[in-house]
């Protein structure tokens, strides 16, 4: 199966660059480029792409901005966005995650890393840099009020799933949550696709920032 890819910074000699490595890679194809996030939505909805290289601080319309508008624009199937950024800031790395953003890469990454980030998303996975992610984890740490969840969300989980939830939010893989729970790996899928459809949640990414957010995990909890 060949990944769509689609572009998307202010500066043309990264887009190049992107482009030049991208092309010569196995299984990937570069269907455009766009250079802010307006022209993005607009070569999004032509060109259907798989997985979208999404700049942060671009001209016009931001790439956290682009990103909700995408997720708001009910393309289908709709594409998987990785914000690859050289600012390393909480404030992007929220607004991404919340505007539906699947993951969140520092440019400086390495190339073996980029490769392995676009077939992670495209998969349906989350990623997040591990800097980001600590810092993510660190943020909610200083919150002393969380969130109450929505009335009955939770009560509609099974406790096998409440359970998975917590352990996602840990960070544990598939792989990792099946040796916890004594389970298969296709078991623990279906868990988590229950969870993701009850909480009405697009990803792993989500899933992590629900759980935090609305206090079900606490940093530093067992």
């Amino acid at each position: 199966m060949t990944i769509r890819l689609l572009i998307v910074d202010d500066q043309e000699l990264v887009r190049t660059g992107l482009r030049l490595f991208l092309t010569t890679q196995d299984g990937l194809e570069v269907v455009g480029e766009a250079s802010d996030g307006d022209e993005a939505l607009d070569l999004a909805l032509r060109t259907r792409p798989d997985v979208i290289l999404m700049d942060v601080r671009m001209p016009r319309v931001d790439g956290v901005e682009a990103t909700a508008r995408l997720t708001a624009a009910g393309i289908d199937p709709p594409p998987r966005v990785l914000i690859l950024t050289t600012f390393d800031l909480d404030e992007y790395v929220f607004g991404a995650l919340r505007a539906g953003a699947a993951g969140f890469l520092l440019k400086d990454a390495s190339r073996e890393r980029l490769l392995e980030a676009v077939r992670v998303v495209h998969a349906g996975d989350a990623l997040l840099s591990p800097s980001i992610t600590r810092r993510l984890i660190e943020d909610f740490a200083t919150r002393t009020s969380p969130l109450s969840p929505p009335d009955g969300l939770l009560a509609g989980l099974t406790p096998r799933e409440r359970e998975t939830l917590v352990l996602v939010a840990r960070g544990l893989s598939n792989a990792e949550i099946a040796a916890h729970l004594v389970v298969t790996e296709a078991t623990v899928k279906s868990h988590i696709g229950a969870v993701f459809a009850k909480l009405h949640l697009r990803d792993r990414a989500q899933a992590v920032v629900f759980a935090y957010e609305h206090g079900i995990v606490t940093p530093g909890s067992p």
